[in-house]
């Protein structure tokens, strides 16, 4: 019996070794990166061209709309009247929150500066659902509640899976199909020179 166990473990530890070297460095990182792009790419690059009106011309003045998904309850405060909210912070924070909606996922996509825009998402995604809980008041079945049976909850569950998702190239790196492996070759190459 210890002989059959004995084997099993081997044959286990062997398969799975192999699965783990010929992948090693490059599917985590890419994996990520590509599921990024095809399930959160386009809902963030979405939700920023509503921040713009949806003209790229207006990149550097975000719409009242754009306040109103940040600050709901100043805007409210101020009739949705965006001459009367003080450019630092609030307009401020709405600008590099608009343009960190477009430029952090992309970063990730292409790989570039990966970990420092996984980062950026992981803290953009923490303040977005903040927001969403406190300023827009959602409720109890949205923002759901771990270990509830119930993975449909768009708060604690979909946006739990994000983070991790993030956590990914955050923690492993872009993998070596990306501009940052390519960057960063070409900088190792050059300092062998000199």
């Amino acid at each position: 019996m210890g002989a059959l166990i004995g084997f099993f473990v081997r044959l286990y530890t062997a398969v799975f070794g192999f699965f783990e070297r010929i992948t090693n460095g490059w599917l985590l990182g890419l994996a990520s990166r590509l599921i990024f792009a095809a399930v959160l790419l386009q809902f963030f690059w979405a939700s920023a061209l509503t921040k713009i009106g949806g003209s790229f011309m207006n990149i550097f003045t975000p719409t009242a709309g754009a306040y109103a998904q940040m600050f709901p309850q100043l805007m409210e405060q101020v009739s949705y009247d965006t001459s009367q909210i003080a450019y630092f912070p609030y307009g401020l924070i709405v600008l590099v929150g608009t343009l960190g909606e477009f430029i952090l996922p992309f970063l990730i996509v292409v790989g570039l500066f990966t970990r420092f825009a996984s980062v950026g998402m992981i803290i953009f995604i923490c303040v977005m659902t903040y927001v969403d809980i406190t300023g827009h008041g959602l409720d109890a079945k949205s923002i759901g509640k771990f270990f509830d049976n119930d993975p449909y909850s768009i708060v604690s569950d979909d946006r739990l899976l994000w983070i991790f998702l993030l956590l990914v190239p955050t923690l492993k790196g872009p993998g070596v199909i990306s501009l940052d492996w390519l960057f960063g070759r070409m900088y190792r190459k050059r300092e062998m020179y000199y």
